[in-house]
């Protein structure tokens, strides 16, 4: 017994602690570098914090200040109209977010203001009207409404309006907050997050990434996602066929502040080629549709377009000054479908290409990219969105 400990004491100070013969090691945690810290990113650095593993997030400017912040924070698969596989994973996506809201306000501390309001389905003409006919029949999430009907729900709006759909389960969040509160989550689970640094380089070949370079450092890890939004393809030293086929789509929005007194709508309403949804006392005004580049300057054209589409569906509003006036990119892909899943690189990720569905996918993206990463194996029902599909 002396000589085995005098071994162990002699080895311990080399540096080499003895394990017991019958003792197992505990296998290290794995290491992800995750590109990118919008509310994809950073959610799913989230959830593999809270499993075990060791994540660092690189991101190039501030966390949740991309497409997050320019977002108007709703969670609508029915507004959206989204359809097949995206539907379906909307309606997941949506049922998983008062959990989810509960659990990140508790770790974060911070209200992000998740609500179910319901939307309002408006139809300006007669052929909107009829649309949303044969949509209210086909979903049942969609209840048909007159338009007396749908000015008793929002007397702001105007008279001339030919009928409305009903969606109860529809909600909001402030994506604002959500940014700062998935990033406090993020760090209190144990994740590593690098603002203001960008990863300019990766460093693969066909078989395997071997780290990722930013203009301060070389980072290498078991596992790497891209998660950087609209700046998805836009890295150098991947081949081809694993860079995501991701571009950027301008959009621009309004906020029209409300005067003293006004009464303010209660629910996200859809009309009019808009989307009008209410905050506090601003009611939020989107968004246009344009493939400008990475250009996010705002244009006096779309401004009052957006503006003008506004009061022609709530005539009120001709009175409420804008506060604020802003543009965002969203990650679009070549089917407008997400973009998640293993790449043809076998240890590399995308989780991009949510188009106008980033903060409606957040909590199923963060679940489903988090055990996609951990088995390597994208789930069935996401087969749609398989990030190889392009090659």
């Amino acid at each position: 017994m002396l000589v085995h400990q005098k071994i162990a004491a002699r080895h311990y100070r080399k540096g080499r602690r003895l394990t017991h013969p019958d003792a197992s090691p505990k296998p290290a945690s794995m290491k992800v570098l995750i590109i990118g810290a919008g509310a994809a990113g950073l959610g799913i650095g989230w959830r593999l914090a809270q499993r075990g593993a060791a994540v660092t997030v690189l991101e190039r400017a501030q966390p949740g200040h991309g497409a997050t912040w320019a977002a108007a924070g709703m969670i609508a698969p029915v507004g959206e109209g989204v359809h097949g596989a995206e539907a379906e994973f909307g309606r997941k996506s949506s049922a998983l977010w008062p959990a989810f809201a509960a659990e990140l306000q508790t770790l974060s501390g911070l209200d992000i203001g998740y609500r179910k309001t319901g939307a309002l389905l408006v139809a300006a003409d007669e052929t909107a009207a009829h649309t949303l006919g044969e949509r209210s029949i086909e979903e049942e999430s969609l209840e048909l409404l007159n338009a007396p009907q749908a000015l008793e729900k929002e007397p702001m709006l105007t008279p001339l309006i030919c009928g409305a759909a009903w969606a109860a389960d529809e909600a909001q969040v402030d994506n604002r907050v959500l940014g700062e509160a998935l990033t406090r989550a993020f760090l209190r689970a144990g994740g590593k997050l690098q603002r203001n640094e960008a990863a300019v380089r990766i460093e693969a070949d066909e078989e395997k990434v071997y780290g990722v370079r930013s203009p301060f450092t070389f980072y290498q890890a078991d596992a790497y996602v891209i998660a950087a939004g609209a700046w998805s393809g836009q890295f150098e030293g991947l081949p081809s066929n694993a860079l995501p086929p991701v571009t950027p789509v301008k959009g621009e929005m309004l906020a029209l502040n409300a005067p003293e007194n006004a009464r303010m709508p209660e629910h996200v309403i859809w009309g009019n080629e808009v989307y009008l949804v209410p905050r506090r006392r601003r009611l939020f005004v989107g968004a246009t549709v344009a493939q400008a580049g990475f250009d996010t300057s705002v244009t006096d054209n779309a401004g009052e377009w957006l503006r003008s589409h506004a009061i022609a569906l709530m005539p009120p509003l001709e009175s409420w000054e804008i506060g604020e006036h802003w543009a965002g990119l969203r990650p679009g892909s070549p089917d407008n479908l997400p973009i998640l899943g293993p790449t043809h690189i076998p240890n590399l990720f995308a989780a991009t290409g949510q188009y106008r569905n980033g903060i409606l996918f957040t909590p199923a993206i963060a679940d489903v990219m988090a055990q996609t990463i951990l088995d390597g194996k994208l789930p069935a029902d996401c087969a749609a969105f398989d990030a190889r599909r392009f090659a």
